[in-house]
């Protein structure tokens, strides 16, 4: 018996007009002033604050089509500058467990020295450790006598 070869299914493009989607949409260089991205946000330091988007801003194919909604992946939300909130600053606690966990990347189980980089989790040491090449001294900090203090910051 000789098994059943598949049919592709054709995928369904569900289009919208334009005057049916749910948030108003907006070509690129014709949004109103106030309605930026979330990369724009955060050039400004600032996050959404928990809203919701209030617009989209259409992708460049989509400008041919100004009848349909933009569906793409490469679309942006737009959120509004009156809404956005401060970016929140982390505490010295949070700041303190991201630097231990950096040093867990960047330190070598070999010799001890915390590089400037991340490690490979492959290899699990340097290169130095695993297989006798040289290590730029200024890629990396020496380990101190003192403890386990190996604090970069």
């Amino acid at each position: 018996m000789m098994a059943r070869t598949r049919r592709k299914r054709r995928r369904e493009i569900k289009r919208l007009p334009r005057t049916d989607a749910t948030l108003p949409e907006y070509d690129r260089r014709a949004v109103p002033q106030g309605l930026v991205t979330r990369r724009q946000l955060r050039e400004m330091n600032r996050s959404p604050g928990g809203h919701a988007p209030v617009a989209v801003l259409r992708c460049k194919g989509c400008s041919y089509r100004p009848q349909w909604s933009c569906i793409h992946p490469t679309r942006a939300w737009l959120y509004s500058v009156d809404l956005a909130k401060p970016k929140r600053t982390p505490t010295l606690a949070q700041e303190w467990a991201l630097d231990r966990a950096m040093a867990a990347r960047q330190t070598c189980s070999g010799c001890g020295r915390r590089f400037h980089n991340c490690l490979s989790k492959k290899l699990g040491c340097c290169l130095e450790c695993f297989d006798g090449t040289p290590v730029d001294p200024s890629s990396y900090i020496a380990p101190t006598a003192s403890g386990p203090h190996r604090l970069a910051a």
